[in-house]
């Protein structure tokens, strides 16, 4: 049998480590699948997604110059499912086109000078007030 890149194989569970499983292969061959390539999710405790003794489909990553193979499991589950069809491309109509999110409500009223003002004192006030915070504390710290 040919191992290359991309080949995807049958294995077996042989052992389990915190970093990742042990897979026995065809042709008595052994391989790794890192903890990253178990599940397409993040994997925090790995037994929780493999047991010993467990058939699995690998891919064959790389193999390096001293003969050891790296597996994904998560990249074999991948290719073996159906490949997605890609959906209807129709124009998008201007109505229809997702808006921006506005951080400031949205007034239907014209605001007054007075209104104006009175937004940018707060927020001057607002600012003036983190900065003089952090001076205070990088004073103290210098003494």
């Amino acid at each position: 049998m040919e191992f290359t890149p991309g080949t995807i194989l049958d294995g077996t569970v042989r052992s389990i480590a915190s970093f990742g499983a042990f897979i026995d292969l065809p042709e008595g061959k052994t391989g790794l699948v890192h903890i990253s390539e178990v599940a397409s999710s993040y994997v925090t405790d790995i037994r929780q997604h493999l047991t010993e003794g467990q058939a699995v489909k690998v891919k064959l990553l790389s193999t390096d110059e001293r003969g050891r193979m790296s597996l994904s499991i998560k990249q074999a589950e991948e290719r073996r499912s159906e490949p997605r069809r890609p959906q209807e491309q129709r124009p998008v109509h201007r109505s229809e086109a997702p808006r921006p999110r506005s951080f400031q409500p949205v007034r239907t009223e014209p605001e007054s000078f007075e209104d104006k003002l009175k937004q940018f004192m707060a927020d001057s006030n607002s600012k003036i007030s983190g900065v003089r915070q952090y001076e205070h504390r990088t004073r103290s710290r210098k003494r």
